[in-house]
């Protein structure tokens, strides 16, 4: 019997509970500064509040101060092993597909993947480097609906090889017998080689390529 759902249902009931206690938390945080506030406001100039009294309550405030850092942080670390991080790791030394346009050219050669929703009667592309600057426009080879691969030659309209070890991008064009547009998805293929967490964002490198884990559309053995 599968447990995946079981997992998945008790990770989402630990999220919301932790969603939950967390603005729980901040409501009364900010409640309780507003209650401080109102106290030194009105207090009895002949008679101010104990200064214990003060102290006790500004420890308290900074107590609750930490347990909102200390929830947004444990918050970080169940979201990274939910399906972040550690499943992404599994993903190393597979091949995968995943959305995205660039290539890097190496020994003259950079592929590229798209995906065509529907048969097309003319489709083009156009390669162009990190300044998108076009350095090659044509015809593309895969008309069919479905998975396409496109293998530029490194070289531009006037024949001349490009340097390896830069990125390229490559937007598709198509239409249809109708001569209506065809929106094809261009995708990234390639060895997973490392798996990095930025700005609470699990990026895979895919090749040359850094794509987020969440653009992951097909993995191979």
């Amino acid at each position: 019997m599968s447990t995946a759902g079981v997992g998945t249902t008790t990770s989402t009931a630990a999220q919301a509970t932790l969603n939950s206690g967390l603005s729980s938390i901040a409501n009364n945080y900010t409640s309780f500064l507003q209650l401080l506030t109102t106290q030194l406001q009105n207090q009895d100039p002949l008679s101010p509040m104990d200064t214990d009294q003060f102290t006790q309550q500004i420890t308290e405030m900074t107590g609750v101060q930490q347990q909102l850092l200390s929830n947004q942080l444990l918050q970080q670390l169940v979201n990274q092993s939910q399906g972040g991080v550690t499943n992404a790791v599994d993903l190393i030394g597979k091949t995968v597909s995943a959305n995205g346009s660039t290539s890097m050219l190496q020994n003259n050669s950079a592929t590229f993947a798209y995906n065509l929703p529907a048969q097309a009667a003319k489709i083009t592309g156009a390669v162009t480097d990190s300044n998108n600057n076009v350095i090659w426009s044509g015809p593309l080879p895969g008309a069919a609906a479905g998975a396409q691969t496109f293998t530029w030659d490194g070289e531009n309209a006037a024949g001349q090889a490009q340097t390896n070890g830069n990125l390229y991008t490559l937007t598709v064009t198509a239409t249809n017998a109708a001569g209506q547009a065809i929106t094809p998805t261009t995708t990234v293929q390639g060895t997973v080689s490392a798996v990095q967490q930025v700005n609470g964002q699990t990026l895979i490198t895919v090749g040359s390529d850094q794509v987020p884990l969440s653009s992951v559309t097909g993995v191979t053995g």
